[in-house]
């Protein structure tokens, strides 16, 4: 059992992958600043290998990132129980510079809970992100380009 909260709500039962699709949805994406997503019977490292790597391929890939001006730090807590990644803004040589963003992964009871934090990202990136992380967590796999009808309407009035 997954349930996704922050403005929307959906409910999910999943196996390996994040979840799977059964949701409910009011059609737009709100600018919140962060959500929760709880999953069952993952440990945080095991939900942070799925949701990391779809993370690195997708919004920090060679050919066409989503964040090139932007880096990618994981950290992990001695037991596994709290996974943590930030994006942060890309300094000079590459180096990561204040923190954009943040994934928290933490233990609670038999769950995973994922937690989002938008900390300086413009609010249709962090929507944009916030709504591919709510796809992959109902199993997409993809690195789709669209972006939430929230977030598109309000590029489109600019």
């Amino acid at each position: 059992m997954v349930a996704f909260a922050s403005g929307c709500s959906s409910s999910y039962s999943g196996g390996a992958s994040l979840g799977s699709a059964s949701s409910e949805s009011t059609g737009a994406v709100p600018a919140a600043p962060g959500s929760r997503v709880a999953i069952a019977a993952s440990r945080p490292v095991d939900a942070y290998v799925l949701l990391g790597g779809r993370i690195k391929s997708c919004w920090f890939n060679a050919d066409a990132p989503l964040l090139p001006n932007h880096v990618y730090r994981a950290n992990f807590s001695a037991d596994g129980s709290k996974v943590q990644i930030t994006i942060h803004e890309k300094e000079a040589l590459g180096r990561p510079g204040l923190s954009s963003y943040a994934i928290n992964f933490r233990d609670e009871g038999n769950y995973t809970v994922v937690s989002t934090e938008n900390r300086k990202m413009p609010p249709d990136l962090a929507a944009k992100m916030q709504f591919d992380i709510a796809r992959w967590n109902r199993g997409e796999t993809n690195c789709s380009r669209a972006m939430p009808q929230a977030a598109a309407s309000t590029k489109l009035r600019q």
